[in-house]
């Protein structure tokens, strides 16, 4: 599997049980090869304005993802997972989109003056 995939893996939920979840596989991290993950949900009202990006059927590569419904990628639902706990690949994203995730996200971790950040 490469980064950009769509696999199932199973993931921590907010109640503490263990479920298999659609993920994207943002980058392979040093120095084990472990994938830095987010979460993929159907949720599409808990989008974080230009933070998150939703895929929908009227995408041209929702075909390809993978995915069977409108889904949200939840950037601020983030993994380090082993390729062994990665399950199967069920599709891939762009590389367009793939790189507008991990913008989003290097944006948001180099903030300085976030919310409640101390000075």
């Amino acid at each position: 599997m490469t980064e950009g995939d769509i696999a199932l893996a199973p993931l921590p939920q907010a109640d503490g049980q263990i479920k298999n979840r659609p993920i994207v596989l943002l980058r392979r991290l040093p120095p084990f090869g472990d994938f830095l993950v987010c979460g993929v949900s159907t949720q599409l009202h808990q989008r974080v304005a230009g933070f998150d990006e939703t895929i929908v059927p009227a995408d041209n590569e929702f075909a390809a993802s993978g995915l069977k419904a409108a889904s949200l990628i939840r950037l601020g639902f983030l993994a380090v997972l082993p390729e062994s706990a990665l399950l199967g690949k069920i599709g891939s994203l762009s590389s367009e989109r793939q790189q507008r995730l991990l913008a989003n996200l290097c944006r948001h971790l180099s903030l300085q003056d976030q919310p409640g950040s101390k000075k």
